[in-house]
């Protein structure tokens, strides 16, 4: 499917740690207010709805709304924010898997500000999906550079 801007909408399925890289890249630098979350428990699913990058797009910058949901999910803590705080606005950095009894482990969702989400699982399972048009936004993100580097 196309967006009005032309470009292909994104659909992407983690199933192991090197989907997950992949997922994770396209969601770097994503933004998503508190609210834009849920965990099902019964279902055993988290969701996040949030504005991605679009890194592919190299000529112009672009954000999409996608979500993206985790199943498989036992259990989900928050550190570093607190949902009584809805408005506040998330900046994603990555999303790595921490191994546990095989298949098992923690998914990582890691934000600026010292803030995440964990989520138990009992296997890496992920889907993100674009959900609309693209729009422009002014600047492409931009990462301090570690000492040493060029």
């Amino acid at each position: 499917m196309a967006s009005e801007s032309g470009a292909q909408a994104l659909r992407l399925m983690a199933m192991d740690e090197d989907d997950l890289a992949i997922l994770s890249a396209h969601v770097q630098d994503a933004v998503l207010h508190v609210r834009d979350m849920l965990f099902q428990p019964r279902e055993r699913r988290f969701i996040l709805a949030l504005h991605r990058y679009d890194w592919i797009r190299t000529n112009a910058h672009l954000r999409v709304q996608a979500g993206l949901h985790f199943e498989h999910v036992r259990k989900a803590a928050l550190h570093g924010f607190s949902q009584d705080r809805p408005d506040d606005i998330l900046n994603l950095l990555s999303i790595v898997f921490a191994p546990g009894d095989a298949p098992s482990g923690e998914i990582v969702l890691t934000f600026s500000g010292g803030c995440a989400i964990k989520l138990e699982v009992e296997c890496i399972e992920g889907r993100l999906a674009d959900l609309g048009p693209r729009w422009p936004c002014k600047h492409a993100p931009e990462h301090a550079r570690a000492a040493g580097e060029a």
